[in-house]
């Protein structure tokens, strides 16, 4: 039998509060945001009406409004592969509430069953709004399947949570450049 020191009780409680200390910092750094800084002016020449850079590698989208002081950055899911995914630049063209979802001609050569799908539909792939990009059939959209975030699992849009979408479309004008990396 083990006797108990003074000495020994001293060692274990020192070394109870270190390993959860320990493990809670293992904790944070798992838990610390993968998403690499951007500063707008890697990217473009002005702020214009505004700036967003999606980037795809740390699947995070990042917004500067026209005067730069207001900075968000939101968590996105990306496309599925680099064949799907367009990068470079482009603008907001039009935005919609409530976005009706048809699939492109690809779409529908691999996926068959797939159907159009009325705006505010449950099960619409766009969420609850979205921001067409000046290239066709690309779009900032939300979901309803929050499972996509932080993910490669998109047909090429960005995705973000509805209640994320909902905030950033209240906040991006029409004519917002945007950059895809």
């Amino acid at each position: 039998m083990t006797q108990l020191t003074r000495r020994g009780l001293l060692i274990a409680s020192g070394a109870a509060l270190i390993v959860p200390a320990t493990a809670r910092a293992a904790d944070m750094r798992r838990n610390v945001s993968s998403f690499a800084m951007q500063d707008w002016r890697d990217h473009f020449d002005q702020l214009g009406k505004g700036c967003i850079v999606c980037d795809t590698e740390s699947r995070a989208l990042h917004y500067w409004s026209a005067d730069g002081i207001d900075y968000r950055v939101y968590p996105t899911s990306v496309p599925k592969s680099d064949e799907l995914t367009k990068r470079g630049y482009t603008e907001i063209v039009r935005k919609q509430v409530g976005p009706t979802w048809t699939p492109t001609a690809s779409q529908m050569e691999r996926f068959p069953d797939w159907h159009p799908v009325e705006g505010g539909a449950p099960d619409n792939p766009l969420g609850s709004h979205a921001m067409y990009l000046g290239w066709p059939a690309y779009l900032i959209h939300g979901t309803h399947d929050t499972r996509k975030i932080g993910r490669r699992s998109s047909d090429g849009c960005i995705g973000l949570y509805n209640e994320m979408i909902a905030e950033l479309f209240e906040i991006t004008p029409v004519g917002t450049q945007v950059r895809l990396i």
